[in-house]
């Protein structure tokens, strides 16, 4: 009986030893490993555990990367996982590009993963370009007239300056201040709209994807249309702008002519009041010189036959 009861205490132990040795490594994921080709020791599956890292977030990349022909090691891959890296992305981005033929390592894959940018799509960029369109750009000719143009950019991802590349705002930000120079500087709209391919040479050639993530591939013109003639309405404003002027000056001429006008009057006003004033003082005067013997009645005689015929002058020429 004792001895029965030493067995079972001895398979008990094996079966907890065996239940905890499956639970802390993953002997499926081991043995998969291993039958792909991808040398991995228990002791680095334990160590990943450990450090929190889940052992399938690592060795299955590793796994489609050594079946795809990339040489990848666990330290790589754990390390950018550790970094906040996204290590399936990576590993697809690598696989996609060793089928492309592309340049890719792991350092500027994981570098790019990191920079915040998809590095799978911008494989998938590099191997067929992507189509951009621009917002509506409207610019005007020398001749006043507006244009509004919609340019579609094909671009393709540059791997090597994906890292500190400006992205597709940038692109469109370039293409659109292109279409304003090319067609500000044309002599007339006309020009545009016979050749639009006018637009699109000359923007190419300004070398606008310099410092960017992309390769500019072309540049085509999907709409054009004609806006408002900016130059006439700026002459009618213009027009409209002098005649206020003239219309301001006129008001202060007559202003000025008006104060004249008033300060002329205030003087005649003056005058005539000066002259009642002095008509006032002929009596007295002809009374004092009556009183000195300075005038006698024969000079008075005449001087009011003198303003009689003066008088009656007047009203003959008022008459007529």
């Amino acid at each position: 009986m004792g001895n029965i009861t030493s067995v079972l205490i001895v398979i008990g132990i094996i079966v907890l030893v065996i239940a905890l040795f499956v639970s802390v490594i993953p002997v499926r994921l081991w043995i998969a490993a291993i039958a792909s080709n991808v040398k991995i020791g228990l002791l680095t599956l334990i160590g990943m555990k450990l450090r929190r890292v889940r052992p399938t977030r690592i060795v299955l990349p590793l796994i489609r990367a050594t079946k795809a022909g990339l040489t990848l090691s666990v330290n790589q891959l754990e390390s950018h996982f550790l970094a906040g890296g996204d290590v399936d992305k990576v590993v697809d981005a690598l696989i996609a590009a060793h089928r492309a033929e592309l340049e890719l390592t792991f350092e500027r894959a994981a570098a790019i993963d990191l920079a915040g940018r998809n590095v799978l799509e911008a494989v998938k960029m590099s191997v067929k370009p992507k189509i951009i369109e621009t917002p509506l750009v409207v610019a005007v000719a020398k001749d006043g007239i507006e244009v509004k143009a919609v340019a579609r950019v094909t671009v393709r991802a540059n791997l090597n300056r994906l890292v500190g590349g400006a992205g597709e705002e940038t692109v469109i930000a370039r293409v659109g201040e292109g279409i304003v120079t090319t067609v500000g500087s044309a002599d007339s709209h006309k020009v545009v709209l016979e050749n639009p391919d006018l637009i699109s040479e000359r923007v190419l050639g300004k070398g606008l994807d310099s410092g960017t993530a992309f390769e500019i591939l072309s540049i085509d013109i999907a709409d054009i249309d004609l806006g408002k003639n900016i130059g006439a309405r700026l002459q009618i404003e213009q027009a409209e702008a002098d005649k206020q002027i003239a219309q301001a000056k006129a008001e202060e001429r007559r202003a000025i002519a008006i104060a004249k006008e008033q300060e002329m009057k205030a003087k005649v006003e003056e005058m005539r009041a000066k002259v009642v004033k002095a008509e006032a003082e002929i009596p007295l005067a002809i009374s004092d010189a009556f009183k000195k013997g300075n005038l006698g009645i024969m000079d008075y005689y005449n001087i009011e036959n003198v303003k009689a015929d003066t008088s009656m002058r007047k009203s003959i020429g008022d008459e007529q």
